[in-house]
């Protein structure tokens, strides 16, 4: 059974839009939170991406970390006549701050304000909190867990960073929870005396490369951090657990952003197969900057009339002719797109809600355009 568009903003927890770069996908999370909003619902649009799109088209000077609610006078009264909006709606966006993020982390999992400082004021720490590989991602689910559990949001829209690696917050609670069980993480964790006595030669392996790549001068504060973290690592696996959880639950939806370009579309194949392996389904596609097909005619009959129009004598026959000769182009264009669509459909799952947006005369850049793609989103589902 085929799900509804609408049913992502009326019903669902969490929506997590993914996609490869420049498809639309920013826009398209902003639309979803818009809608939910204008549904009457508490919503919240969060992007990974630290480019300023989200926020231009909020027409926000700034997004920080923290939630930030926009004015319902700025989104209630831009629809046309019948086009009420829900009362109660609310509306916020933020962006992920990653070390902000990780500092929050570790002071809720500190056994004691006086641990918390320790790690937070370390060297080490503060070169690696925002830039440690997967810190991100992982990061961008620990928030996503945070504004689930304590925003009192009915609705958060996430918005993925645009690369292959958007969908790496996928593996990021597993990731953590290896690097807790690794050999040489357990080493540097034991108290003094025990590591000093069990260093091996994995341990001197490990101080070395850090060493490379931070300086020798670092590695007391490496040490120093790891005996800071002592203790916590339980809570950091629980939240790593919960946060597995929170990706897996029925009330979270997966929507896929992409184009009828061939490289968009191959993304698009990709990020479905990562999906799939990690448990998940895609519950929406969603295609931006399709042609439209103006009209249902085929594109043999279009070139007929053009050329029995060019067996009439005089310029204007000449010149309807080619204008029949273009709308079976864009015929032809539209029909191709829709069949790789359609094929994209069926490799993802026959269950899975499409939805097109044609190409617009103008970019989208405030609460007026991002209104009109939705009323183009929720308009164009195809049922199946």
């Amino acid at each position: 059974m085929t799900i509804r568009i609408e049913e992502l903003v009326d019903d669902r927890r969490v929506v997590i839009c993914c996609g490869t770069g420049g498809v639309g996908k920013t826009t398209t999370a902003a639309v979803l939170a818009l809608e939910s909003a204008r549904r009457g619902r508490n919503a919240c649009v969060v992007t990974i991406d630290p480019a300023r799109r989200l926020a231009d088209a909020l027409g926000i000077e700034h997004l920080t970390n923290d939630p930030t609610e926009i004015d319902q006078k700025l989104w209630a009264d831009i629809g046309g006549e019948g086009d009420a909006v829900v009362p109660g709606g609310r509306l916020s966006a933020m962006m992920l701050d990653t070390k902000s993020t990780f500092d929050l982390l570790v002071a809720r999992n500190a056994a004691s304000p006086e641990q918390a400082k320790r790690i937070l004021d370390n060297t080490f720490y503060r070169n690696v909190s925002g830039a440690l590989g997967g810190t991100q991602e992982y990061m961008a689910m620990e928030k996503l867990h945070q504004l689930h559990d304590e925003g009192d949001f009915d609705l958060i829209v996430v918005d993925t960073p645009p690369t292959r690696h958007a969908l790496d917050f996928l593996d990021a609670p597993k990731r953590l929870t290896r690097l807790l069980d690794n050999r040489v993480f357990r080493l540097l964790m034991m108290p003094t005396r025990a590591y000093l006595r069990v260093a091996s030669v994995a341990v001197q392996t490990f101080l070395r490369t850090v060493a490379r790549v931070v300086g020798s001068e670092v590695i007391e504060d490496v040490v120093a951090f790891f005996r800071a973290f002592e203790g916590m690592e339980e809570g950091f696996r629980t939240r790593a657990q919960v946060v597995g959880d929170l990706l897996a639950d029925p009330d979270t939806a997966f929507v896929l952003v992409c184009s009828p370009r061939r490289d968009a579309m191959q993304e698009a194949t990709f990020f479905a197969q990562r999906l799939a392996e990690a448990g998940q389904s895609v519950q929406a596609l969603i295609v931006n900057r399709v042609h439209p097909s103006f009209g249902d005619e085929a594109p043999a009959g279009l070139r007929a009339a053009a050329e029995a129009l060019r067996q009439s004598p005089g310029e204007p026959a000449a010149r309807l002719a080619a204008l029949y000769d273009n709308l079976a182009d864009f015929r032809e264009i539209a029909g191709l797109e829709r069949g790789h669509i359609e094929a994209l459909r069926d490799r993802i799952g026959g269950g899975t809600a499409l939805a097109y947006v044609p190409y617009l005369a103008h970019d989208v850049h405030d609460f007026t355009t991002l209104h009109e793609v939705g009323e183009l989103l929720f308009d164009t589902v195809t049922a199946r």
